[in-house]
């Protein structure tokens, strides 16, 4: 992997710039992204500013590190258990792997937020529902269904459940949101693929 620096880190770079990575995961889900300084960081790494400055430029760039990392590890979840249902079942397995990535990883929650909400803009909302369309059209393909539902609103409407039941279960770790997402994947079943 190169460096901003035109290199190829070392295995021990590419292991600090993991676990700085990781501490700052931790750090922004526990503190936010204001409370979350370099100083700290490094602290919790163990090392100086300096060494934290050596990997990255600045709080920004290893904040967007995190983030991206968590976004990759999400993606790379959610996309294997999409390919693995098939077309016709690939939004109730992209209901069910998104509920379950995200229940199992509430600092990865936290940190999407933080970096949504703190640092300057980094998704892109016709992203994430374009790829939900996209995944109902080819499942009401599949089925033999015709084309004639708002996709976009669909997809808009299953991503904002989705964002309800992981905001619930942040907030009520009691909460079954198994069964929530079940719930879901029942009312698309029956609102958009039947």
């Amino acid at each position: 992997m190169p460096s901003a620096r035109g290199r190829n880190l070392t295995f021990t770079e590419e292991a600090r710039r993991a676990q700085l990575i990781d501490v700052t995961i931790e750090l922004v889900a526990e503190h936010g992204y204001a409370a979350t300084s370099l100083g700290r960081i490094a602290e919790s790494a163990g090392i100086t500013k300096a060494g934290v400055l050596y990997h990255f430029p600045s709080k920004q760039a290893l904040v967007e590190a995190a983030h991206q990392h968590v976004l990759s590890t999400l993606v790379e979840s959610v996309g294997a258990a999409v390919e693995a249902a098939g077309p016709a079942d690939s939004p109730a397995a992209y209901i069910r792997s998104m509920v379950a990535h995200l229940r199992e990883r509430p600092r990865h929650v936290r940190m999407l937020i933080e970096a949504m909400t703190s640092v300057a803009p980094l998704t892109d909302s016709k992203a994430r529902w374009s790829a939900v369309a996209e995944l109902l059209a080819a499942a009401r393909q599949a089925r033999g269904l015709s084309s004639d539902i708002d996709l976009r609103s669909a997809a808009l409407l299953i991503g904002g459940g989705i964002d309800a039941i992981v905001a619930e279960s942040l907030g009520d770790p009691q909460y079954d949101s198994r069964s929530a997402a079940e719930l879901l994947v029942q009312l698309v079943e029956q609102g958009l693929l039947s």
